[in-house]
């Protein structure tokens, strides 16, 4: 007998192919005369299947999709750089790579974000939070009255303190884990594209499209004002210095015509009293017009720079009612909840007859 008419077992003792067939003919017919108690127990996982699907309530499911242009990041500020450099301003790179790539997805699924979402008062009820809806959803607050009833207390809309807090903390963070495993869904349409599709879905119509609507516009206003925050700085900066000098300006030029005006008919060889005030005023006023100059430039220019830096987000469609529905499907889970029955149904009957041999 050839070396294919064998297989080696773990122990290195050859099994004939021959009584590998033998065997698993053997237990083919003893379960084909127990067919009658698979057929049952098929039927049994079918209809069981068939019976959750049908009691399953539907998905409802939000989609906002949007197209995302991060701003050009470099510019033509080159020239300039230098010279707001000597004012302590950065006209260069923002640093705008935080939110490139996937890192914007993975913004959507943070803590921080979904937290934020979820303490947003809900449009259709201004007395209520979205987290509120979330727990009513669940029925989680009916769980609560049996099991912890001082969680009763816990009112998201205020500060708690104690354990009440900690509680408070240890229910949100929950609520973000299950929302991230359930009902949040971030991704690109094509991974070539910027367009970007969040999904929510739950069981709830109100909370999918509110919650989609809150973390969408949540994500995005941080995301805006985070890319733009160095520019703004800057900003703020080069006003605030403008301001400065343009006072410091004005004030050289308002001491020039006071000296002036104390002197109204000053003696012609006392002309010290009025010249040297009046000269020291004057140049103060020069030099200051010529720093409030560039300063003034700079201004205009991290203008124009935070003007190219700010990103751009433009909805492409957005959830309204009614929402995508989505059942589950009947003939699905009557087919895989039987055959699942049944293939546990035949692995018992052959241990059971194994055991029945011993």
């Amino acid at each position: 007998m050839g070396k294919s008419d064998q297989i080696i077992d773990r122990e290195g003792d050859p099994i004939l192919l021959k009584d590998l067939i033998l065997t698993v003919r053997k237990w083919t017919t003893y379960l084909l005369s127990k067919w009658y108690i698979l057929v049952l127990v098929g039927l049994t996982g079918a209809l069981a299947g068939f019976y959750y699907a049908k009691l399953k309530k539907p998905l409802y499911i939000a989609t906002t999709t949007f197209v995302l242009e991060s701003g050009d990041q470099s510019g033509n500020l080159g020239q300039y750089a230098g010279m707001a450099a000597m004012v302590g301003i950065n006209l260069g790179s923002t640093g705008g790579g935080i939110f490139q790539g996937d890192n914007l997805l993975e913004l959507y699924k943070s803590r921080k974000m979904i937290e934020s979402a979820l303490l947003k008062p809900c449009n259709n009820d201004s007395s209520k939070l979205l987290v509120d809806l979330y727990l009513d959803l669940n029925h989680t607050r009916d769980k609560w009255k049996q099991e912890s009833p001082d969680l009763l207390k816990i009112n998201f809309n205020q500060a708690t303190d104690g354990n009440l807090r900690r509680s408070r903390d240890s229910i949100l963070q929950s609520i973000v884990v299950d929302i991230n495993k359930k009902n949040l869904t971030v991704d690109k349409l094509d991974k070539k594209l910027s367009i970007i599709k969040v999904d929510v879905s739950s069981e709830s119509e109100l909370f999918s499209k509110e919650f989609n609507e809150a973390i969408v516009d949540e994500v995005n206003t941080f995301y805006i004002t985070t890319k733009t925050k160095k520019s703004l700085d800057n900003i703020d900066i080069l006003q605030y210095k403008t301001d400065s000098v343009r006072r410091v300006m004005n004030s050289s030029i308002s001491a020039t015509a006071a000296a002036i005006d104390a002197t109204p008919n000053l003696n012609p060889t006392r002309q010290a009293q009025r010249m040297i005030p009046t000269q020291r005023s004057q140049f103060s006023a020069e030099t200051n017009k010529a720093i409030l100059g560039q300063l003034v430039q700079n201004l205009e220019m991290s203008k124009m720079a935070l003007m190219k830096e700010a990103p751009l987000i433009q909805k492409v469609d957005e959830p309204i009612y009614p929402l995508t529905k989505q059942k589950a499907s009947k003939l699905f889970f009557a087919v895989v909840l039987g055959l699942v029955l049944s293939t546990l149904a035949a692995i018992i009957l052959i241990f059971d007859r194994k055991l029945r041999t011993l």
